[in-house]
C-alpha cells in the first residue's frame, strides 16, 4: 500500500509541476528538477533508490519509441550524415573527454572513468526540443537535436557496458569495436524486422484499442529481443518507430492515428515528468554520501565544477571544428549561417539516460562521487544551458517558420490534397449518383481549404471570417444539442448505450472544428511564399510587385452588395479583386476570364504569390 501511495503522489506531483512550467513557458525538465532537489531536503520525503532495470525497460523505450514515431525519416535521411557526427562521434569525443579529467583529479581506473563519461555524453531529446519548438528554432536544427538525441543513447550505453566490462579486464580493442558494430547494426536489423512484423499485423487490425494495444507492446518487442543478441536494443527501438510512424498513414487506419498519437502523448508527458522529478528526488542522498566517501571536499568540489564544464565544452569544441571542415570540403550546405552550429553547441542538456546509464556503474569505493558528478552535469547543463539558450537564440538571431508561414505551407499543401480529391471525384461520378451528393462533397473540401487560407490575411479579431462564424455557430448549436441528450439522460428516457452514441458523435464532431487562439495569428514579419517546389514558369515570368490599377478595395463585391475577406491582386493587370472565401470569389472569376495565371496577396505584411494554372506558391 505504502509503494502504491508513493507512486501516485510522485506521478501527480510530477504532473502538476510540469504543467504549472508549461502554463508559465518555463522548461519542464528544469523545474522539475529543481522541485525534486527541495523536496529532497523536506522531512518525510523517502529516498529514491530507482531500480536500474525499472529506468532501462520500463522508461527508456518507451520513452524512445514515441519520440521515434513522430520523427520524419525524410529529413533523417537529408541530415543523416550531421545525425551520426554527433551521435557517434560527438559521444565519444565528449566520452574521453570527460574520461580525461576524471581520471586526472579521482583515484579511479581509466576504465571506470571512460563509463562516467559516457554516463553524461548523451544529450536529452526532451530538454533540448522542448525549448527549440517554444522559442522557434528553424526546423533543421529542431530535427538534429531530436535524432542525435534519440541515437546518442545507444552509443552512449554501449560504451558504458564496454568500459565496465574493460574494467574487469574481459574486453580488448577488437572485441569492443565489435561489440559496437553488432550493437548498431543488429539493433538496426532488428527494429526494421520488428517494424515489418507490426506492420503485416497492422493491416489486419481495424479496431483502434487492438491496434492501439499493440502500439503499447512496440518498443517492448523490439527492445528485448535486440538485447538478447546482444545488440542495441536502444537502436532497435528508434528503427522499429521511425519506420512505423513512416508507414503508419498507409496501415494505420485514421482512428488507429489518433488513439495512438493521444495515447503515446500522455505516456511520454507522465514518464518525462516523473523521470526529471526522481533526478532532483536523489540528490540529497548522493550528496551526503558524496561528501562523506573520504574525499577531500576541495577535491570533490574542484571535480564536480571541471566534469559539468568538460561535459558542456566538449560539445562545441567538437561541433564548430567539425562544421567548418564539412563546409570547407563540400559536405555541408554553405547556405547554413554559422549561427546554427552555436546553437546546436549549446542545446547540450542532459536527462533521462543519464539517470539509467549511472545505475549502471560497478561498486566502487568512488561510487557516491561518481553518481554526483553525473546529477551534476545534469542539474548543471539543465539550470545554464536550459535557461540561457532562449537568449543565445535570440542574440543570434536564429528564427525558425513563424506561425503564418507554417499557416501558408498548410494552406498550400491543403490546396493540392483538395485539388486531387476533387479530380478523384470526378473519375468516380456515375450516371448513378446523385448531383446533390457530389456538390455536398464538393462544398465540403473547398470549406476545408478555404478555411486554410482565411488563417492567413487580418485577424479574427478585425474580421469575422466565414470559418469563424461557422465555428462559433456550430459551437454553440452543439452546446444546445448536448444539454438536450443529457436532460434525456436524466430523465431516463433512452437506454444508456444510446446515449453514450450520440454523445460521442458529437464530442467527435466538437474536436474536429478548426479551433485556435488568436494569437496564433499574430505577426510582426512579412510573409512571403517559399521557392516553387516545382519549377513553374508562370512564377518566374510574374513579377514580384506590382502598382495597383485600383484602389484597395474589391469593385464587384461594392457592386454585387457583397463583403470580402480576402484581397488578392493579379499580377498581369493590377486587378484586385476578393478571395476564394469570400462570396463573390471575384480573384477566381477573374482568372477564369482572363487567363492571367498569377495573383498575388495585398493583405497587411503578406507578399506571397500563388499560380492558378500549376497550383503552387512560389
Amino acid at each position: 500500500m505504502h509503494v502504491a501511495i508513493g507512486l501516485v503522489v510522485l506521478v501527480a506531483s510530477a504532473a502538476s509541476l510540469a504543467a504549472l512550467a508549461r502554463r508559465f513557458g518555463i522548461s519542464e525538465p528544469l523545474v522539475l528538477t529543481l522541485a525534486g532537489v527541495v523536496a529532497s531536503y523536506l522531512p518525510h520525503v523517502p529516498e529514491v533508490h530507482p531500480d536500474p532495470e525499472v529506468i532501462l525497460l520500463g522508461f527508456l523505450p518507451p520513452l524512445l519509441y514515441t519520440s521515434a514515431i513522430r520523427t520524419s525519416l525524410v529529413d533523417f535521411r537529408a541530415n543523416a550524415r550531421t545525425i551520426a557526427l554527433l551521435s557517434v562521434g560527438l559521444v565519444l569525443f565528449s566520452t574521453f573527454a570527460v574520461a580525461a579529467v576524471v581520471w586526472w583529479l579521482l583515484p579511479v581506473p581509466f576504465a571506470l572513468a571512460v563509463a562516467l563519461g559516457a554516463v553524461v555524453a548523451p544529450t536529452d531529446a526532451v530538454a533540448a526540443t522542448g525549448i527549440a519548438r517554444r522559442i522557434g528554432m528553424p526546423r533543421r536544427i529542431v530535427t538534429i537535436l531530436e535524432d542525435e538525441s534519440m541515437f546518442n543513447d545507444a552509443t552512449a550505453l554501449v560504451t558504458v557496458r564496454t568500459a565496465i566490462a574493460a574494467a574487469a579486464g574481459t574486453v580488448s580493442v577488437w572485441k569492443a569495436g565489435g561489440d559496437f558494430l553488432l550493437a548498431a547494426g543488429g539493433g538496426a536489423a532488428v527494429g526494421i524486422v520488428v517494424a515489418y512484423l507490426l506492420a503485416m499485423l497492422r493491416r489486419r487490425i481495424t479496431d483502434p484499442v487492438l491496434d492501439t494495444t499493440l502500439s503499447f507492446l512496440a518498443p517492448f518487442v523490439a527492445y528485448l529481443p535486440a538485447e538478447g543478441i546482444e545488440a542495441s536494443g536502444v537502436i532497435a527501438v528508434v528503427t522499429c518507430g521511425m519506420v512505423l510512424g513512416h508507414g503508419a498513414p498507409v496501415w494505420q487506419s485514421a482512428a488507429s492515428r489518433i488513439a495512438e498519437r493521444t495515447n503515446w502523448r500522455t505516456i511520454q508527458f507522465i514518464l518525462e515528468s516523473v523521470v526529471f522529478l526522481m533526478i532532483g528526488l536523489q540528490m540529497r542522498a548522493i550528496i551526503e554520501g558524496a561528501w562523506n566517501s573520504g574525499l577531500d571536499h576541495g577535491t570533490l568540489i574542484v571535480a564536480a565544477v571541471a566534469v559539468m564544464l568538460a561535459a558542456m565544452l566538449s560539445r562545441p569544441l567538437w561541433v564548430f571544428p567539425v562544421a567548418l571542415l564539412s563546409r570547407k570540403l563540400g559536405l555541408s550546405n554553405a547556405d547554413v549561417p554559422l549561427s546554427h552550429p552555436v546553437v546546436v553547441s549549446w542545446a547540450g542538456m542532459r536527462g533521462v539516460v543519464t539517470l539509467a546509464a549511472v545505475l549502471l556503474l560497478p561498486d566502487n569505493p568512488q561510487l557516491p562521487v561518481l553518481k554526483l558528478l553525473a546529477l551534476v552535469v545534469v542539474a548543471g547543463t539543465l539550470l545554464l544551458q536550459g535557461t540561457s539558450l532562449p537568449w543565445v537564440v535570440r542574440r543570434l538571431h536564429v528564427r525558425g517558420p513563424s506561425r503564418a508561414e507554417n499557416a501558408l505551407q498548410k494552406a498550400n499543401l491543403l490546396q493540392q490534397a483538395t485539388a486531387a480529391g476533387l479530380a478523384e471525384l470526378d473519375k468516380h461520378i456515375t450516371p448513378d449518383t446523385p448531383p446533390g451528393v457530389v456538390e455536398q462533397l464538393r462544398d465540403r473540401v473547398t470549406w476545408k481549404t478555404n478555411a486554410a487560407w482565411e488563417r492567413l490575411g487580418r485577424s479574427e479579431s478585425e474580421l469575422a471570417t466565414p470559418t469563424a462564424e461557422y465555428r462559433r455557430l456550430r459551437l454553440e448549436m452543439l452546446r444546445a444539442e448536448r444539454e438536450t441528450v443529457l436532460r434525456v439522460r436524466d430523465s431516463g428516457g433512452a437506454d444508456y448505450e444510446i446515449l453514450q452514441y450520440v454523445l460521442s458523435r458529437l464530442d467527435l464532431e466538437e474536436s474536429m472544428i478548426d479551433r485556435f487562439d488568436e494569437t496564433e495569428e499574430e505577426r510582426v514579419e512579412p510573409l512571403a511564399a517559399p521557392a516553387a517546389a516545382d519549377s513553374c514558369a508562370h512564377l518566374e515570368s510574374a513579377p514580384l510587385v506590382r502598382e495597383p490599377t485600383e484602389p484597395d478595395e474589391c469593385k464587384e463585391c461594392i457592386a454585387e452588395g457583397y463583403t470580402w475577406v480576402h484581397l488578392r491582386m493579379c499580377l498581369s493587370c493590377g486587378h484586385i479583386a476578393c478571395c476564394d472565401s469570400s462570396v463573390g470569389n471575384h480573384a477566381t472569376k477573374h482568372y477564369a476570364g482572363t487567363g492571367h495565371p498569377v495573383m498575388r496577396s495585398v493583405e497587411p505584411g503578406e507578399a506571397w504569390r500563388w499560380c492558378y494554372i500549376d497550383e503552387l506558391l512560389g
